[in-house]
């Protein structure tokens, strides 16, 4: 009878089992990189960045996310073992041989220009982190005088992001936010940026140009497009064949042009030949321009030429190394296209309401005194339960459950690519008082009233814990959905923190507490 007690008491409940299990996909989410399947903080190499489109590189089939092995047999753990490399390079010989191994495989190319590859060290794991963490510039930006709807607002950050791509931006970030009282707002980050480069970039309204040769056709905007096709059976993805070394993929939408643009466009493809490779075509292309650089050069059909149409079929074709990244390149170099030539130029003058910079060694120095506080709230919390209490079973207990609830919630935000800044640090931390205090209440209601069940006094705790529950969401919610400015992390992680708590760690405590109790 003992021995069949003892093998019973033994046996985990499935709530606490419904913890370990999360416990292990918030490590996987956090620190295991899935291709390869390997453990971030030990895994070697160098991350690469950004890669110049039409490069040697981008068409061997190098893209940015992978990592770097070896470069020409010289194996690469770190930046400085990549920077020592291209230090060593001859410049004297003409074209280079490189065979780059990567986790994504080996790749062989020829080229007379040095490497165009930016890379950095692999992230010890994949949570996201803000400029408040990482360093750069951040602006809160709204138009001059306009009050901007949800749609075109998204146009504004379509035709923003599509300037900063032109300007050989990296590690760009541009969302939308609004305040309690409903209005939107444009959050640029940039990574590495200063703030005044941020503000000279914002400052410029850019223009957009379809030209000709050197004769501009027409500009983006409703003065010379008077309608562009989204969607639609005239608008998407023609079609995709197998090429050599990859894929293509043709997307086509109609544009309707007003009159005037159509008659100067009339008269200056008429002067124009067939292409002497393509007899479709005639002999000049149609250049798009953004702030006078080049951003795509479109075929015109020879059944256009000298013709005064308000109606042209823009056509295009995206390359990918396979179908798949070739639709998707399509897809997205089309979107790219028909907002362009929707809103042109930015459409509105803009201003600063709000502008910050971190440097990376303050960010540094700010992860590092988390850290800190972390341990220390770990070490009083377990410090004062112990002296309330008198039980190190009990005491271990809530603080491994706060920690579980903070490493959980940490694994959501990796999954889900959430950036934590400061404010959202701040939320995890806020779940954790709010853990710590349920987990007092469950306690006091289990030893309170012997004449009750345990059962029936953890139910009740579990009643006062829901209510609380519920009244913290309705709190975050409109900073949620708001925006609030900065505050939209502190609301996130503090509704993601307690729902992970009242879901998964408030049960997992109350079973192991109630197997101490017994």
């Amino acid at each position: 009878m003992v021995l069949q007690i003892t093998q019973y008491n033994m046996k985990l409940h499935w709530r606490i089992w419904v913890l370990i299990i999360f416990l292990m996909f918030s490590f996987l989410a956090i620190f295991v990189s899935f291709s390869p399947f390997a453990i971030s903080a030990f895994e070697k190499g160098v991350l690469i960045k950004s890669v110049e489109k039409n490069s040697t590189e981008f068409n061997a089939g190098i893209r940015a996310g992978m990592i770097i092995k070896e470069i020409n047999s010289k194996t690469m753990n770190e930046v400085l073992d990549y920077s020592n490399f291209i230090s060593s390079i001859n410049s004297d010989i003409e074209e280079q041989k490189y065979t780059i191994v990567s986790d994504k495989g080996s790749f062989i190319f020829l080229t007379d220009k040095s490497l165009t590859i930016s890379v950095s060290s692999i992230p010890k794991t994949k949570l996201k982190t803000g400029l408040d963490l990482s360093g750069g510039a951040r602006a809160l930006i709204r138009p001059v005088n306009v009050t901007l709807s949800d749609a075109e607002l998204n146009d504004l950050i379509s035709v923003t992001s599509e300037r900063f791509n032109v300007y050989g931006l990296k590690d760009v970030t541009i969302k939308s936010v609004k305040d309690l009282q409903g209005n939107n707002y444009m959050l640029i980050e940039i990574a590495g940026s200063t703030p005044s480069e941020l503000e000279s970039l914002v400052a410029n309204q850019g223009k957009f140009e379809g030209k000709i040769g050197n004769i501009t056709v027409f500009s983006g905007g409703k003065g010379d497009i008077a309608h562009v096709e989204r969607a639609g059976q005239q608008a998407g993805i023609e079609g995709c064949s197998d090429v050599k070394d990859g894929a293509v993929c043709r997307f086509t939408f109609p544009i309707t042009l007003t009159e005037e643009s159509a008659k100067k466009h009339a008269d200056v493809t008429s002067a124009l030949g067939l292409d002497s490779e393509n007899s479709e075509y005639l002999s000049e292309k149609l250049n798009l321009y953004i702030d006078d650089t080049l951003m795509d050069s479109l075929y015109i059909s020879k059944d256009l030429k000298g013709r005064v149409t308000t109606q042209i079929a823009i056509q295009g074709s995206s390359a990918g190394l396979n179908q798949q990244e070739a639709f998707n390149e399509a897809n997205a170099n089309m979107k790219k296209l028909q907002t362009v030539l929707i809103t042109g130029s930015l459409p509105y003058k803009l201003e600063i309401l709000k502008l910050d910079t971190i440097s990376p060694t303050l960010g540094k120095e700010f992860t590092k005194n988390l850290i800190i506080l972390a341990v220390v709230v770990f070490a009083i919390i377990a410090l004062a339960l112990l002296i309330k209490y008198r039980k190190i079973k009990i005491t271990s207990a809530v603080v491994l459950t706060m920690f579980s609830e903070a490493f959980i919630t940490l694994g959501v935000a990796a999954l889900i690519k959430w950036n934590l800044d400061a404010p959202a640090i701040a939320g995890i931390i806020a779940g954790m008082g709010t853990g710590v205090n349920d987990q007092i209440v469950i306690i006091d209601e289990s030893v309170s009233n012997a004449q009750i069940s345990l059962r029936e006094r953890i139910k009740r705790a579990f009643f006062i814990i829901v209510g609380a529950f519920f009244t913290i969401v309705a709190a975050m919610l409109p900073l949620f959905w708001a925006g609030a400015g900065m505050l939209k992390g502190f609301a996130l992680t503090t509704i993601l923190s307690v729902l992970v708590g009242i879901l998964i760690t408030r049960p997992a405590f109350a079973e192991i507490l109630r197997k101490i109790q017994e």
